[in-house]
């Protein structure tokens, strides 16, 4: 979608962009994870988010927005047989937790894109919503590092430089 000029990342893209991360990335996690696990917990993680509506990570870990999404994954997920239908769910709830090697390098991945997208819009996104480099950074420092301390490294200087280049405030 392109909003002034702007261009935002729709759900079909984020879910390219961070399974192929994954991918290319996973011998930069904290801990040995399965691959395919990894993706198929990204894959599912975006359903609730696709159905609620997307909102950006900053706003979003609210307990009403999380009850929404649960309930779209438990709709979506209802014509599946029994199996599949435990299986994905499972997969999107310790996705949730976080608590896995799988599920926190999942989350770690996931955010990679969303900030490469803003540092490179001149901070689009940060900006239009009041994003202070403060949530920014707490967030991402804790997502991001549980899963990959190396990728978080990276993350960070890149992050320090939007702020140099007051794309981030």
């Amino acid at each position: 979608m392109i909003d002034n000029g702007y261009s935002y990342e729709n759900s079909a893209e984020h879910s390219w962009h961070v399974c192929l991360s994954a991918l290319l990335l996973k011998d930069y996690s904290n801990e040995a994870v399965d691959i395919n696990r990894v993706l198929k917990m990204l894959l599912v993680h975006d359903l609730g988010e696709i159905d609620v509506g997307d909102t950006i990570v900053y706003n979003s870990d609210t307990v009403e927005n999380k009850s929404k999404e649960a309930a779209c994954i438990d709709r979506l997920l209802s014509i599946l047989p029994e199996n599949q239908r435990a299986e994905y769910r499972d997969l999107w709830l310790e996705c949730e937790a976080g608590e896995t090697a799988e599920a926190k390098y999942a989350k770690a991945v996931d955010r990679i894109p969303p900030l490469l997208h803003n540092m490179n819009d001149d901070g689009h996104s940060w900006k239009k919503h009041n994003i202070s480099k403060e949530k920014v950074f707490v967030l991402n420092s804790r997502d991001i590092s549980q899963g990959s301390e190396k990728i978080w490294s990276v993350v960070k200087d890149k992050l320090e430089a939007a702020v140099e280049d007051e794309l981030l405030l």
